[in-house]
């Protein structure tokens, strides 16, 4: 096994030098932070010390050698002899690589002499039956650890040598996929559904041959997002719902959507509409639906527990849809979550819609969907889109949980500031040139 240290100034440094020396086979054993230069240990220049090695049977580029021992000679200019009773300390000096000893430390379990040709690298001889072992430094006995162990060990070691490859090919894309990448991390897409994105479109570039561009490169990432948007469901409400439940956290707008959406129905397709409301914690919240259902000729139902669903619904037998709107509540509090789900059990065909404000935090709207998809949803709508230029959170919540896009509220007006969601607009909003 071949070890060598570095000390760099950042990791990119590091793994440059290392698939140079090593190949691309090599792990890394250790990475720590150092101070070199500067007087009396101050005023030293921060830098990272690094410990790769690669196993001696593993020839990559050049990098590494494979021998075995060779018998011994009277040359004594070309060879030496060094005994396993030597201290670690003169074995090391007689080698090439670097002294690490914190790091790899060979135990043989015979005594017998090994034979190294000057200003080559020490080998290890698959005759020798040589295993090598993690140990420590200041450890006075030098155990051997399981087979299993140091494989467990050494994948772990790939495993972070692969993410830090992958972590320095990041700044290798080509300039205009660079720009992109920027510009859908600004917009809060996921991190690792970007560089997902970026790999399918740099693998299509290279099995193509074709140069990437501007405007190519728009093109292709444009195409790879469509499909996480793709459904077969349909966006608007089914002809076949009955009732139609909307949930989600406190201060997104249901009440004025479900206003919005009623009108649509009325005016639009000519069905006739009722609402049932159970947000009786709100000040003015029933008033409020009210007035709408007045301006719109809709009747209104009033439960205050899952008791009072039978009546409401028996007394708007005659409508073709109930509207359905829940009291936003703390959506970290499950016992909340969990008594809005016994008022979601209705007899017939529904949907579940899930009401999230693109003003919200990603990490809120996760952790909202995360507690509602505990029970069942259907869709989700999007309010307030003229409130912000950020619109990462729609992709990454349909990616997710991969719920159905249904509409999407642009401003307050009833019944107009509403549309069904259009995802090749979003990608176009995501994709475009940030503004100054």
């Amino acid at each position: 096994m071949r070890v060598k240290r570095y000390v760099v100034d950042s990791m990119p440094d590091a793994l440059q030098k290392i698939r140079t020396d090593l190949g691309k086979d090599a792990v890394i054993l250790n990475t720590k932070e150092i101070r070199t230069g500067g007087f009396l240990g101050l005023f030293g220049k921060k830098k990272i010390e690094v410990i790769a090695a690669i196993d001696g049977a593993t020839n990559s580029g050049g990098a590494a050698q494979r021998f075995t021992p060779q018998p011994q000679t009277h040359q004594p200019q070309q060879q030496r002899v060094i005994s396993q009773d030597q201290p670690p300390r003169a074995q090391s000096q007689l080698s090439d690589f670097p002294d690490v000893p914190d790091v790899i430390a060979p135990v043989s379990a015979k005594k017998e002499p090994v034979t190294v040709s000057a200003g080559v690298e020490t080998q290890k001889s698959f005759a020798s039956q040589q295993i090598y072992s993690p140990v420590s430094v200041n450890a006075p006995n030098r155990g051997i650890l399981k087979d299993e162990h140091l494989m467990e060990e050494l994948k772990q070691m790939k495993d972070m040598m692969r993410k830090l490859t992958h972590a320095s090919e990041e700044s290798n894309l080509p300039e205009p996929l660079q720009k992109i990448e920027q510009r859908l991390i600004d917009q809060e897409v996921d991190p690792t559904l970007v560089h997902q994105i970026m790999d399918e479109v740099v693998a299509d570039f290279q099995l193509a041959d074709e140069p990437i561009t501007d405007e190519t490169a728009l093109q292709v990432v444009r195409s790879k997002l469509g499909p996480v948007f793709q459904s077969d469901r349909s966006k608007q409400i089914s002809p076949q719902t009955r009732v139609v439940h909307f949930v989600g956290p406190t201060g997104v707008g249901k009440t004025t959507t479900i206003a919005k959406l009623a009108a649509e129905q009325v005016l639009k397709y000519q069905r006739k509409v009722g609402f049932i409301t159970s947000d009786t914690y709100r000040i003015a919240a029933i008033e409020q639906l009210k007035t709408y259902g007045t301006i719109l000729n809709v009747p209104l139902e009033v439960v205050f527990s899952p008791q009072d669903l039978a009546k409401a619904f028996h007394n708007l037998a005659e409508c073709d849809v109930i509207f359905m709107d829940t009291a936003g509540r703390n959506f970290r509090n499950e016992m909340y979550v969990s008594e809005l789900n016994s008022l979601l059990k209705t007899q017939g065909n529904s949907e579940t819609i899930l009401v999230l404000s693109l003003t919200t935090k990603y990490r809120d709207m996760r952790a909202i969907t995360n507690n509602f998809n505990k029970f069942k949803l259907d869709k989700v709508l999007f309010t307030k889109m003229d409130e912000t230029d950020t619109y990462g959170a729609i992709v990454n919540i349909v990616h997710e949980f991969s719920l159905q896009l249904s509409y999407v509220t642009n401003g307050q007006s009833v019944p107009d500031d509403i549309t069904e969601m259009n995802e090749w607009q979003i990608i176009d909003l995501l994709l475009e040139e940030p503004r100054a």
